[in-house]
């Protein structure tokens, strides 16, 4: 079966350049020790990887942009659940320019953040602004062919930092297949020993872990607005996090881990890739 016909809605990409494949294909293969099946993808992370090749949906630009995309979910679910924007831009001030705690990011990518808990010296705000300036020379993505982070408008962002100090707090990222919610991977001791566990929506840990984290207050609230979000896709992660019960919209995800994590074990892998197929086989969506 041809990887486009996964998806009628789909238009097939004939063009994938011999270089960006070969490189996908390398990655995929040293991470998961085996090669990767694009023709007839069965398993999530390689559908992942046949979602950067086929899809070029340009609604996915939209979702992500870090700016767009809080816009988004506050039209869905109400303003009260996305963190306010203290800042935004394209360069850094001499001096700051939003109130602390907070925390800096660059909206057209990812891991580009920097938490400031209190007010930086002189020193430390020129090392802050030239790597801001660094996070903008060029689009994110491109060395794992993430293609929807393209096109996304180049600039800045600056949040409070969710409550109120270090450390980061615990980030619930929410897996919504054809627009039903099925698992949660929590991520814990972000900025320091970051790991991840996979529960499903009973918060039942797939592969028994060590942590045990307990389930939010509000995770009841964030699977029915992660389905909120998430509708009209055929797979889409939505992040979240809990502050005192309350829920808060992080962002979204298209390729989670670009395609290249092993998971805990392998039939999770597996499974995942069977529900993402089951969403794409009921109707032809993005």
């Amino acid at each position: 079966m041809p990887a486009p016909a996964l998806d009628p809605s789909v238009a097939p990409n004939r063009s994938i350049p011999l270089l960006a494949r070969l490189r996908v294909e390398l990655l995929y293969a040293v991470r998961h020790r085996r090669r990767l099946g694009l023709a007839a993808p069965r398993r999530f992370t390689e559908l992942v990887q046949w979602r950067k090749f086929h899809d070029r949906s340009p609604a996915q630009a939209v979702l992500m942009d870090k700016l767009a995309a809080k816009r988004l979910a506050a039209a869905e679910l109400g303003a009260d659940w996305v963190v306010p924007t203290l800042w935004t831009g394209t360069g850094l001030p001499p001096a700051v320019p939003f109130a602390l705690p907070a925390i800096l990011k660059a909206r057209h990518g990812c891991n580009h953040n920097i938490v400031l808990c209190s007010a930086p010296g002189a020193r430390q705000w020129r090392r802050i602004r030239r790597a801001a300036d660094r996070w903008q020379r060029r689009a994110y993505g491109g060395w794992l062919d993430e293609w929807a982070y393209r096109d996304v408008p180049r600039g800045l962002l600056a949040e409070p930092l969710l409550g109120g100090r270090l450390p980061l707090p615990v980030d619930y990222k929410i897996y919504v297949f054809g627009g039903a919610a099925t698992h949660v991977q929590v991520h814990l001791g972000r900025g320091e020993q970051h790991r991840w566990i996979l529960h499903d929506r009973d918060w039942r840990q797939l592969v028994p872990a060590r942590d045990r984290p307990a389930a939010p207050a509000s995770l009841a609230a964030m699977l029915a607005a992660a389905e909120t979000l998430a509708r009209g896709t055929s797979f889409l992660r939505v992040d979240f996090y809990d502050i005192g019960g309350r829920p808060y919209f992080g962002e979204f995800g298209l390729y989670p881990g670009s395609g290249l994590d092993p998971f805990a074990a392998d039939w999770i892998d597996v499974e995942l890739g069977s529900l993402w197929l089951a969403a794409l086989a009921k109707a032809p969506l993005p």
